[in-house]
C-alpha cells in the first residue's frame, strides 16, 4: 500500500521508463502503454495481493494475465518498480537474448510473467482456467485479466465471455481498455463494436463503467467495487475509458502512437511534460 502522492509519483516515473525503453531501440508500443500506465500502478501498487518473489503456480496471492501484450513496456516498467526484477534491466528492452522482449514470453522465466500474450484475443481464456483452478483449490484469491477493445474484435474472447458466465467464474475481475484506438485507426472505423456494455451484460457478466481511465482515485475505485462483487456467481468486467498516449501532450487524440517510438526531439519533449520522480535506470 502506498498513499496517492506515491501512486502519482510512480505512475510519472513508468511513463518515463516507457518513453526510454521505446526510444533506444526505435520499437515499441507507447501509445496504449501510456494509456494504461495508471491502471497497471493502481493494480500492483495498491489492489493486488501478491508476493514479488514469484511462483508460477500463484497460490494463495491475486494473478494478473495481460491479454494485449503489446502493451508490455508498461507491465515490464511496473514489475520492475515494484520489485520483480531489478529496474536497470528495463535498458535489454527489445534486445536479442533479453527476457524483455516485445510481447511478454515465458520461456526466459521474467519474474511476474505467466503467460505469452504476443497474440491477441487469448488472455481471457487464460484467466478463466486460472480463476477455476482456484476455485477447485478452494484459493480465495482473485484472478484479474486486461485486455484491449480493438482485442474484442478476435471472437475467442466471446467464447470465453460466454463460457465464464455459463460456469459462474466469479472469481475473475476482466477489464477492457476502451480507448477508441487501435493500429489502423479507431476502432469504430476498423470494426465497430456497438455497446460493448450490453454485449458483456447480454453474455450473463456484472459490468461496470469507468469514465475516468486515467484517474488513478477512480480506477482504484473502480476496482474496489468489482471485487466486491465477487463471489455472486457471476464475473465481473470493467469497461475502463482510457486516452492512448496519456501524458504526452502530441501522442494524445490519436492512433499514430499505436506502435511508434519518438526521435530524440520527441522523447526530450515527451520527459520535460513527465518529470523525473523515482530515478530513471
Amino acid at each position: 500500500m502506498t498513499n496517492n502522492a506515491s501512486l502519482k509519483d510512480i505512475t510519472t516515473q513508468v511513463r518515463r521508463d516507457i518513453l526510454r525503453m521505446v526510444h533506444k531501440v526505435n520499437s515499441g508500443h507507447p501509445g496504449g502503454s501510456l494509456g494504461c500506465a495508471e491502471f497497471f500502478v493502481s493494480l500492483y501498487f495498491e489492489i493486488m495481493e501478491h508476493d514479488t518473489s514469484f511462483s508460477m503456480d500463484g497460490k494463495n496471492e491475486d494473478l494478473f494475465f495481460l491479454s494485449n501484450g503489446h502493451i508490455s513496456p508498461v507491465f515490464y516498467s511496473t514489475l520492475a518498480r515494484r520489485g520483480y526484477f531489478p529496474v536497470e534491466e528495463l535498458n535489454t528492452f527489445r534486445l536479442i537474448d533479453s527476457r524483455l522482449q516485445g510481447h511478454p514470453t515465458t520461456h526466459e522465466g521474467l519474474p511476474g510473467i505467466r503467460i505469452a500474450s504476443g497474440s491477441l484475443g487469448q488472455g481471457l481464456s487464460v484467466a478463466i482456467g486460472a480463476a477455476l483452478s482456484k476455485k477447485l483449490n478452494n484459493d480465495p484469491k482473485t484472478v484479474y485479466a486486461l485486455m484491449g477493445d480493438g482485442e474484442l474484435q478476435e471472437g475467442q474472447n466471446w467464447e470465453a465471455l460466454m463460457f465464464a458466465a455459463a460456469k459462474g467464474v466469479d472469481n475473475l475481475i476482466a477489464t477492457v481498455d476502451l480507448n477508441g484506438k487501435q493500429i489502423d485507426g479507431s476502432t469504430n472505423e476498423v470494426l465497430h463494436l456497438g455497446s460493448v456494455k450490453e454485449k458483456f451484460e447480454a453474455f450473463g457478466w456484472v459490468v461496470l463503467e469507468l469514465d475516468e481511465g486515467n484517474s488513478l482515485e477512480k480506477i482504484i475505485s473502480a476496482l474496489k467495487e468489482a471485487k466486491s462483487k465477487l463471489g455472486k456467481s457471476k464475473p465481473v468486467a470493467i469497461l475502463m475509458k482510457t486516452e492512448m498516449g496519456n501524458g504526452v501532450s502530441f501522442m494524445m487524440h490519436t492512433h499514430a502512437w499505436h506502435g511508434k517510438a519518438p526521435n530524440d526531439d520527441q522523447l526530450e519533449t515527451a520527459l520535460s511534460e513527465n518529470k523525473e520522480t523515482l530515478g530513471d535506470y
